[in-house]
Formats: structure tokens, C-alpha cells, sequence
């Protein structure tokens, strides 16, 4: 960037804040609003899967698991926003645990599908009751929860397209 560049930059970030001097404080961030939310469910989750012997991002993998048995790694990433680089170690954390199997796809070699075993299997119905307790922490009335995750649902949806 030239000097020409960064002075015009910054002056155009001056005038941003002669005009709404707020628009940087952090607790006016969307993000940050939602990144904070995204801990604090994270947090309210973990006493409720110790029981299950589950973090929340294997948690996660689960539930996409009890829905669609037998999924490509590469299909289970998408759904759960994640990479390989992420979801490789996971998988293999929650094959130790004797809750999934990986095995290459007969029809695609360089595809690997992702199983319950019958300990995986067994493990949803324990987790049933995890989003209703989830649900139960949160002192926002059902209609406002409802509202929060469709505006997130839709939120989710409008970054994916412009991504």
C-alpha cells in the first residue's frame, strides 16, 4: 500500500469516526454478539454431554450421524461447517471412543464414509433429552428462541450465498 494509499485510508477512517464515534466499540458488533453467544451455549453444553462423554464439536458430529448413518467425511464436513484438517482428528478421536467406523467407500475409493457402531447407536438415545435441558437454561420465552434461531438460520443462509 502506498503512503498515498494509506493516508487517504486513514482519513476516511477518521471521518467513519468523527461521524459515528460508536460504530468500533465491541459491544456494538454483531459478531462479537454472536461469537459471545456461541461460547456461552458452548460452556452450557459441557455439563450436559459429560454425561455422554462428548464435547460439543463431537456432540455436533453426532446428531448429523443419528440423522444420515453412513455419510462421506467430506459430506459430515459441510454439514457441520468444518475442514478436514478439523474433522480428521475428531473422527478419529470418536473411532477410539468405539462411536463410529470409517471405511472407504467401495463405490468411490477415495471417499470414506462415516458409521455408527451400536455403542454410537445406543449413545442418541442418552442424548435425547440434551436439547430440552439446553433449552431449559435460557430464560428468553420459546416464541423468542424460535424467532433467535430462524433469524440465524437465515443470517447463515444470506453468508453462504455471498460466500
Amino acid at each position: 500500500m502506498t503512503t498515498e494509499n494509506r493516508s487517504t485510508s486513514a482519513e476516511a477512517l477518521e471521518t467513519a469516526a468523527a461521524i459515528a464515534p460508536d460504530v468500533l466499540k465491541l459491544e456494538h458488533q454483531l459478531c462479537f454478539a454472536m461469537y459471545a453467544c456461541s461460547r456461552e451455549i458452548t460452556k452450557l453444553y459441557q455439563p450436559l454431554l459429560k454425561a455422554l462423554n462428548l464435547t460439543y464439536t463431537q456432540y455436533l458430529t453426532m446428531l448429523v450421524l443419528w440423522e444420515t448413518d453412513g455419510i462421506p467425511v467430506k459430506e459430515l464436513g459441510a454439514r457441520l461447517y468444518l475442514d478436514s484438517g478439523t474433522l480428521t482428528p475428531l473422527l478419529k478421536k470418536l473411532e477410539a471412543a468405539g462411536l463410529v467406523t470409517r471405511t472407504r467407500d467401495r463405490a468411490d475409493e477415495r471417499s470414506v464414509l462415516i458409521g455408527l457402531t451400536p455403542n454410537g447407536a445406543a449413545l442418541r438415545q442418552q442424548g435425547a433429552c440434551v436439547p430440552e435441558q439446553a433449552l431449559q437454561q435460557s430464560t428468553l420465552p420459546p416464541d423468542k428462541l424460535q424467532q433467535l434461531y430462524q433469524l440465524s438460520r437465515e443470517l447463515l443462509h444470506d453468508l453462504k450465498q455471498e460466500g
